[in-house]
């Protein structure tokens, strides 16, 4: 990334951000923690890194993401809008009666979800599955997985883990998003995984660890991944559960929460400030 690419990126992340925030108030409560700690990651996907054609959502030969952590959907959501899958305006009936945006990703229902997700552990097992028929195929096309680090408490995640590697999926890339955090406690206290990354590694995975909330070291990282030729590829993401709106980050349980009220103004006003100054400094 050049200087001009990264401030667009960061740009894009306070979109997306904003977006998210906006589209869990208008509902007034949803599960906004998970799905800050992956935005970057999205933005960086999205931005640049991933083959896609917005226009053309079932393209046959587009890069595909499964976003097994179903109920980050509202941050999938925000950044598929913003990338023109369909409008912004839409955002706005997030789990709403009739709405094509449910709290988890359903692929019959959203223009750009490439899996419908939400029984955690399920994701993985789905995305090898596309991977598998991508490589047969031959078209070049990558899948990327993103798993909780909560959700690798899933039996279901390390049989995953295991078959790819066998099979050669050289064009997986799984993202563990490592917020320390799941439903009603910390990572540590409900099921310590101890390291993450030796684990994929242990099971022939080549392993990246990077900070989840810098756009430049992770987009290497999906490089680097992307030239991997011998063996799948597990990127462990260290993020902060609520990244990038304080008033959230600080609330100790934050998976699901009431975002009303004062709160709900004071991020969109913080999300506000941090996107104006990005726009300043481009211009």
């Amino acid at each position: 990334m050049n200087q001009s690419e990264i401030h667009a990126t960061k740009k894009f992340a306070a979109q997306i951000r904003l977006e998210t925030v906006r589209e869990v108030g208008t509902r007034g409560f949803g599960h906004i923690g998970g799905s800050l700690s992956v935005v970057d990651a999205l933005a960086v996907l999205y931005g640049g890194v991933m083959r896609i054609d917005p226009k053309n959502p079932d393209w046959p030969e587009r890069d595909k993401l499964v976003m097994s952590k179903g109920h980050a959907g509202p941050a999938l959501y925000a950044t598929l809008a913003l990338k023109g899958y369909f409008p912004v305006e839409m955002l706005k009936t997030l789990n709403q009666p009739y709405t094509r945006l449910p709290s988890h990703c359903d692929r019959k229902l959203t223009p750009g979800v490439d899996m419908t997700t939400g029984s955690l552990g399920q994701g993985a097992s789905t995305a090898i599955g596309l991977a598998l028929a991508q490589k047969m195929d031959e078209k070049g096309a990558r899948t990327y997985l993103f798993t909780g680090d909560g959700e690798c408490n899933e039996g279901q995640v390390w049989e995953a883990a295991l078959f790819a590697p066998q099979h050669g999926l050289d064009n997986l890339t799984w993202i563990v998003d490592y917020n320390h955090k799941q439903l009603d406690g910390t990572t540590e206290e409900v099921l310590d995984m101890g390291d993450i990354g030796a684990k994929f590694a242990a099971f022939g995975w080549h392993v990246q660890t990077v900070d989840g909330s810098n756009v430049e070291p992770f987009e290497a990282a999906l490089n680097a991944a992307s030239a991997e030729t011998r063996s799948p590829s597990c990127i462990v993401m260290n993020t902060v559960k609520g990244a990038g709106v304080p008033l959230i980050e600080e609330i100790e349980l934050n998976h699901h929460i009431v975002l009303e009220g004062e709160m709900l103004q004071k991020s969109i006003a913080h999300l506000e400030k941090v996107l104006a100054e990005l726009e300043r400094g481009a211009a």
